[in-house]
C-alpha cells in the first residue's frame, strides 16, 4: 500500500534497533559492487542468513517416525499449473512459532507425496518422494508431471506417521484447447493485525481455476501478542513477532504466522495459486536496490535476499523462480489453451526509483522522464514480445499497482501517486503501445495495493476521457489491510469525479472473481462486511461485463 516517505531520511529509535547485527556485519565486509557478482552475492548472503556453507550433503537424514507431533501445520499448497505439471508445497513445522519449526537443526527429512484423481486417493495418478532441507526451512517443492490437462487432482504429503489435510489443484487446458471459459479470482494485501482473512474462506468456497495473489501476502510490521486488529483473548502470540522483519529468520517465522491462519490454508488447499510480490513481502515501496529511508544500498540488499528467499520457501514456485541472492525472476506467463494468457509481473524489483520523494505529487519532468521504468527493460521487452506471439482471446496481466490514470481531485490542481504507473507515465505508454502493434484487443489488467476495489476503463489518452477505450482494469480490494473499510470512502466524490473512467469504486474488503469465455469477461466484486470480527458473509457488490473485442466496462 503506498503511503508517503521520503527517500533522504535515515531510520531512528527502534526500527534502526531491530536491524539485526549480522545484517551490519554483512555491509561492512561486501561492498555494493561486490554483492552484485554471483560471488559476492553468495558471500553476502551467507553472512547474513548463516546459509550452511557446504550444502545439504553434509546434513544428517531425521527419520521421520522421530517426529512426535503434527508437522503439517502450515496446511499445503499448489501452483503454477501447466497443462501437464503442477507445483505441490509443504512445509514441516510442528512448532510454527519456533525457529526452525520445532525440527532439529541441520537436518533432512524424507517426505513422500501422492497425487490422485479423487480425494480419497483410490485412484492415484502419481507418487514420490521429496526431501525436506533444513537449507530451506524443511520447506517441500514438488513438480508433479504427467498429469492431463483441464482436470482436477488432489494432493497430500506424508512425513513418519504424520499425514497432511488433502488439497486440490487443477491443471490448465491443453495448449491449443479452447475450454468454454475459465474463472480465476484475484486477492491481495492481507495484514494480519488489520483483521480476519474471512475473505480466504469464502474464497475457499468458490469454483476456480487458479488464484491469482497480486502481493503483500505478509506485512513486515511487527505484530502484537493480541494480533492487533485481532484482539485474540484465547491465545498470546509470542515476542518474536513484536518486531520489523529483517533477517531471513524474521521472515520465516512471519510467514509461519500468517500460513497459521485457517481461512488462508483453506483457499491455498482449494485452489492453484500464481502468486507475485508488491513491496511489504520485504519492504515499505521499495524501488528496486531502493529501501524505503536511508538503509546503505548493500544492507538493504541483503535483507532483500533474506526476504526474497523466505517468499520462495513459502510460496508454491517452481525451480526457474528460486532466488540467487537479491535477485529473483519472478515475472512469467501462463497459457490456460487459446483462451487466456496470463503475463504475471513484477513491478517492484526492477523499477526506478519513486519520482518526487514518492507519494501524491503533481506530475512534473522528474516523473515523466522517457527513460523511467516500471519493470525495467529486460521484462518489458519480455511482455512485449510475449503478447506478438499470443494467440488468446484474452491477455490478462497480474500485477501490482494501479495501471489507469488516478488524479486525485477534479481541478487543474490534481496530485497522483508516484508509486503507482502514473508515476511512471512514459513506462505506461510504452505497454500500450506494444499492445497496439501486437493487435491485442482484449487487454485486462488485474491490480492490489490499494486496499479498495476499482474497476477502471484503460483509454488511450486518459487526459481525453472521449479517447478510445484500449482495455480494462480490475483492481482487487484487500484481504484485510486497512481493517473493515466503508463503502464509500472520504475521497470517493473526488476520485469519481476526477476520474471519468474510474467506473466502480468500493473501500470495503474481499476480492474478485473474472469469468472468461470467448465473447466476454465478468468481473464480481465480492465483500465482506468486516474482519476485525471473525466469520462475516460475504456479497457481491457490484458486476461488471465487457465484451470481447469491444474494451470497456459495463453493469452486468
Amino acid at each position: 500500500m503506498t503511503t508517503t516517505h521520503t527517500r533522504t531520511g535515515t531510520r531512528t529509535g527502534t526500527r534502526a534497533d531491530a536491524y539485526a547485527a549480522e545484517l551490519r556485519a554483512a555491509a561492512r565486509h561486501v561492498g555494493r559492487r561486490r554483492f552484485l557478482t554471483a560471488t559476492g552475492a553468495a558471500a553476502a548472503l551467507a553472512f547474513a542468513v548463516n546459509l550452511p556453507a557446504a550444502g545439504t550433503a553434509a546434513a544428517a537424514e531425521l527419520d521421520g517416525r522421530r517426529i512426535t507431533e503434527d508437522p503439517f501445520t502450515l496446511g499445503v499448497a499448489s501452483g503454477d499449473p501447466l497443462p501437464h505439471s503442477v507445483l505441490l508445497w509443504t512445509r514441516l513445522a510442528p512448532r510454527p512459532y519456533e525457529p526452525g519449526g520445532g525440527l532439529p537443526a541441520g537436518t533432512r527429512v524424507t517426505v513422500e507425496w501422492e497425487l490422485a484423481h479423487d480425494e480419497h486417493f483410490r485412484r492415484g495418478v502419481r507418487r514420490g518422494t521429496a526431501t525436506a532441507h533444513a537449507e530451506f526451512d524443511h520447506t517441500v517443492h514438488v513438480e508433479a508431471v504427467g498429469l492431463a490437462p483441464g482436470r482436477d487432482h488432489f494432493y497430500r504429503f506424508r512425513a513418519g506417521a504424520w499425514t497432511s489435510p488433502v488439497g486440490r489443484t487443477r491443471t490448465a487446458p491443453a495448449p491449443g484447447a479452447r475450454p468454454a471459459a475459465v474463472k480465476f479470482a484475484a486477492v491481495s494485501c492481507q495484514a494480519y493485525h488489520d483483521g480476519y482473512f474471512t475473505a480466504h474462506r469464502h474464497l475457499a468456497d468458490e469454483d476456480l481455476d487458479v488464484v491469482f495473489h497480486l502481493g503483500d501476502y505478509l506485512y513486515e510490521y511487527a505484530v502484537d501478542a493480541t494480533g492487533g486488529a485481532r484482539a485474540y483473548t484465547d491465545r498470546t502470540l509470542p515476542d518474536v513477532f513484536a518486531r520489523e522483519t529483517v533477517t531471513l529468520e524474521d521472515y520465516r517465522l512471519r510467514y509461519a504466522l500468517y500460513k497459521s491462519d485457517p481461512d488462508l490454508r483453506a483457499a491455498h488447499a482449494a485452489h492453484p495459486f500464481a502468486v507475485t510480490w508488491d513491496d511489504h513481502e520485504t519492504e515499505n515501496n521499495y524501488a528496486g536496490g531502493t529501501p524505503e529511508n536511508g538503509v546503505p544500498p548493500e544492507e538493504f540488499l541483503i535483507r532483500r535476499a533474506a526476504a526474497y528467499r523466505a517468499y520462495w520457501e513459502n510460496q508454491p514456485l517452481r525451480r526457474p523462480q528460486r532466488p540467487t541472492g537479491p535477485d529473483m525472476r519472478l515475472y512469467r506467463r501462463l497459457r490456460f489453451g487459446r483462451l487466456a494468457q496470463f503475463d504475471i509481473l513484477d513491478t517492484r524489483q526492477y523499477r526506478s526509483d519513486q519520482a518526487y520523494g514518492d507519494g501524491w505529487q503533481t506530475p512534473g519532468p522528474a516523473s515523466e522522464d522517457p527513460s523511467r521504468t516500471m519493470t525495467g527493460a529486460t521484462q518489458e521487452r519480455w511482455l512485449l514480445d510475449g503478447w506478438q506471439d499470443s494467440l488468446a482471446t484474452w491477455n490478462v496481466v497480474p500485477q501490482q499497482v494501479v495501471f489507469s490514470e488516478r488524479r486525485n481531485l477534479p481541478t487543474d490542481a490534481y496530485k497522483v501517486s508516484m508509486d503507482s504507473w502514473d508515476g511512471y507515465p512514459a513506462s505506461r505508454q510504452r505497454v500500450l503501445a506494444g499492445a497496439r502493434a501486437a493487435g491485442i484487443e482484449n487487454l485486462m489488467v488485474l491490480t492490489g495495493d490499494v486496499h479498495v476495489a476499482y474497476g477502471l476503463d484503460i483509454k488511450a489518452d486518459f487526459r481525453d476521457p472521449a479517447s478510445r477505450t484500449v482495455g480494462t482494469e480490475i483492481v482487487t480490494t484487500s484481504v484485510s489491510s486497512g481493517r473493515n473499510g466503508s463503502e464509500r470512502p472520504a475521497n470517493y466524490d473526488n476520485l469519481t469525479r476526477a476520474n471519468p473512467h474510474l467506473r466502480f469504486y468500493d473501500g470495503r474488503r474481499g476480492y474478485v472473481t473474472v469469468a472468461l469465455t470467448e465473447d466476454s469477461a465478468r468481473a464480481d466484486f465480492r465483500t465482506v462486511t468486516a474482519v476485525t470480527t471473525p466469520g462475516a458473509p460475504v456479497a457481491t457488490a457490484a458486476s461488471f461485463v465487457t465484451e470481447a473485442g469491444r474494451p470497456g466496462l459495463t453493469p452486468a
